[in-house]
């Protein structure tokens, strides 16, 4: 597939998008002027349908990610979001002073209910896409795999917000939706056996086309047109959920079944894709470096203050951060609220430019925790430094007898490559947490500021915060 893509029209099938959990998933029969209700695809489906319905479902895969990506970013101390507009920003999310999260406001909301949104849609795929006249064989597994891979991963991004407070992993009959799981532990095991089912599904159609074109961008050598690649981006998944569950050593097999390339471009993966076309979306994560101060997304000073002065992704060509500049084009500092940084967030380069769901970089660091975590550092080691030459740094100590190559060291080493490797893309909250999370309370709604010792904290008084509630609307 190439890179070029249509805009990807939002109103096509991106059904009863609510503000909050289960409004999201009563979509039982909504009207659209676009296209036909969803009734009508069930009962009616047309191959033309479905396939405008999958654009849907990747189209409500990008609603609100921007905001889930300011929820992890802000939450693990990668950036701020200065907005004049709305103080919660700097308050709730920094957990300043007294404040709290809130279980029904925008930021848990919106992301939620999207999420919940794009997963409703693939259940109505997987569904109407087993008409034996309207599909092969073939295409019918196709499109099945296609469609819980999808559930699994955006049921994913809401576990990553709401952790052990749980997620609604059974919403497939909305007469009668599965309950909340939790502890953390298993809800992710649910969320991983319906990405085996996709990944089994995807492999009984062998190498059969997709029956609908994908329009989610991809990056290098991979494509996703068919069954077997699309399988390779699950799998893919599938080693970032072990990784989560402490699974270490099923990684490297299931890397040998993804796109994985030790020796490949580090931005090789599968991406969520952006336009200034009409209709379509923009990545809402990019602002200039001579944004208004008043909104802005600023790069936490630690990030350039933490970083090797030889590194490349913070003082090369094209860093990742870059001083922000005032209307006349001279550096200045951003300030709200006690907050202060000389830097503008800068990631994303540009309103088009596509945002990663997952790349080859996290998969090499992904082997490389693996590595380390049963017992060869060796070969970590040699993983970390493929990412290290990448961004211009010298090999990571490989002696034996210095003590950066005992587990600790070499863990240490992973997580600090994560954290500038996959900086602004959605990791660092989630990898501290996983490996800094046992003196937290899992009782606690927001985790009472436990991870407050593994995060810098900008104001006294300020909380890190464990988990995100699960929003109101889902009434439990």
């Amino acid at each position: 597939m190439n890179r070029t893509h249509a805009p990807l029209l939002l109103a096509v099938f991106v059904l009863g998008l609510a503000l909050a959990g289960c409004d999201a998933l009563d979509i039982d029969d909504v009207q659209d002027p676009n296209g036909p209700s969803l009734s009508d695809i069930l009962e009616n489906p047309t191959r033309d349908k479905l396939a405008n319905l999958a654009v849907g479902i990747e189209a409500g895969t990008r609603t609100d990610l921007s905001l889930y990506l300011i929820n992890v970013g802000v939450v693990g101390r990668e950036y701020y979001r200065f907005s004049n507009s709305d103080p919660r920003f700097v308050t709730e999310l920094l957990g300043k002073e007294d404040f709290q999260l809130d279980n029904n406001t925008f930021y848990i909301a919106r992301p939620w209910a999207a999420r919940y949104s794009a997963i409703r849609n693939a259940y109505v795929l997987a569904q109407a896409s087993q008409d034996f006249a309207l599909y092969s064989e073939a295409e019918r597994a196709a499109a099945q795999g296609y469609a819980q891979t999808w559930i699994a991963y955006q049921l994913l991004l809401n576990l990553n917000l709401t952790y052990n407070n749980g997620v609604r992993t059974d919403i497939a009959d909305l007469d009668d939706l599965g309950p909340i799981v939790s502890p953390y532990d298993a809800a992710i095991a649910n969320i991983a056996a319906i990405l085996d089912e996709g990944a089994a599904s995807l492999a009984a159609a062998g190498d059969a086309e997709l029956p609908f074109s994908t329009t989610v961008d991809n990056v290098g050598s991979i494509s996703l047109d068919t069954a077997s690649e699309f399988r390779q981006f699950n799998r893919a998944l599938a080693a970032r959920i072990a990784a989560y569950r402490g699974d270490f050593g099923s990684i490297p097999g299931l890397l040998a079944e993804s796109f994985f390339d030790a020796d490949g471009d580090l931005f090789t993966g599968a991406y969520h894709v952006y336009s200034t076309g009409a209709g379509d979306l923009g990545n809402l994560m990019f602002y200039p470096v001579d944004a208004s101060a008043g909104e802005i997304i600023a790069g936490h000073p630690s990030f350039v203050t933490d970083a090797d002065p030889e590194d490349q992704r913070v003082f090369g060509a094209d860093p990742k951060v870059a001083l922000h500049l005032n209307s006349e084009g001279e550096p200045t500092a951003v300030s709200l609220d006690g907050l202060t940084s000389a830097y503008t967030f800068v990631r994303y380069e540009s309103i088009s430019a596509p945002i990663p769901i997952i790349r080859n970089a996290e998969l090499i660091l992904l082997q490389a925790e693996a590595f380390a975590q049963t017992g060869n550092l060796g070969g970590a080691v040699e993983a970390i430094n493929v990412i290290r030459r990448a961004a211009g740094l010298d090999d990571f100590g490989t002696d034996a007898e210095d003590d950066d190559a005992t587990l600790g060291g070499v863990l240490a080493e992973i997580l600090r490559q994560r954290r500038y490797e996959l900086y602004g893309e959605g990791h660092r909250w989630v990898d501290v947490r996983r490996y800094n999370n046992a003196d937290c309370d899992p009782t606690l709604l927001d985790g009472g500021g436990c991870l407050n010792d593994d995060f810098p904290i900008d104001r006294e008084g300020d909380d890190v915060w464990l988990q995100f509630p699960i929003p109101f609307a889902e009434n439990v």
